[in-house]
């Protein structure tokens, strides 16, 4: 079932980077959040097997400021059983000596004092067993209590994202018009040519803002 009424939340935060896939080492935001990106707020609020999420909409409501940042970064990831077995039998992590080829500096082109709408739909899937109008109600009593699943973050996981109902107060940018170009709508996930394992493959589409609002076609969702 289609609504004409999207359901909408705010989410904000003091910083953001939505990463650009063509950049292999570092790190550079696209001026605006994602669809994927969008997505991955929703679903951290209210997800649910029965549903998919469809953005129709991200308005952008503050000006775009990018900070920069260097940071010092490991190549390995410590699991609670080898520091587990370092408490009992000695040894530890030396974080200098894991530091990569470049001595583990990463540049982090990001954005800062972010603020947008999301205006996005409930799909149901087939073995869906109730109306899309009991989701729409559970997504809106979550919003409003500020309650979710996992901490919501925009683009990378240590930048938090808060989130609320939007006030009428809130509006797009009027003057902001920008081509963006290509931008990353979301990955694929299918076998590969041999059958084996699944592979996300990255499906891009062309972005704009016009007025503050960046719109998706929903043929992109197939």
């Amino acid at each position: 079932m289609h609504y004409d009424r999207p359901l909408e939340v705010k989410v904000w935060g003091d910083w953001a980077c939505f990463t650009r896939p063509e950049m292999k080492v570092e790190r550079v935001s696209y001026p605006v959040m994602t669809p994927s990106a969008a997505r991955g707020v929703l679903e951290a609020i209210f997800w649910k097997p029965e549903i998919s999420w469809r953005v129709r909409e991200i308005w952008v409501l503050n000006a775009i400021r990018y900070f920069s940042i260097l940071r010092n970064e490991v190549t390995k990831v410590i699991s609670h059983e080898a520091a587990r077995k370092w408490q009992k039998s000695g040894g530890g992590y030396f974080a200098d000596e894991d530091r990569g080829k470049y001595g583990g500096q990463r540049h982090t082109l990001a954005l800062r004092e972010v603020a947008y709408i999301i205006k996005a739909d409930i799909a149901l899937k087939p073995h869906a067993d109730a109306d899309a109008a009991k989701y729409r109600d559970q997504f809106r009593r979550r919003v409003a209590r500020g309650q979710y699943h996992h901490t919501p973050y925009l683009g990378c996981r240590e930048f938090a994202a808060r989130f609320g109902e939007p006030n009428t107060s809130d509006l797009p940018l009027k003057r902001l018009n920008m081509e963006l170009g290509l931008m990353l709508f979301d990955l694929e996930y299918a076998h590969d040519d041999r059958g084996q394992g699944i592979r996300g493959k990255p499906k891009f589409f062309r972005a704009q803002i016009e007025n503050g609002v960046m719109q998706l076609d929903q043929e992109l969702y197939g």
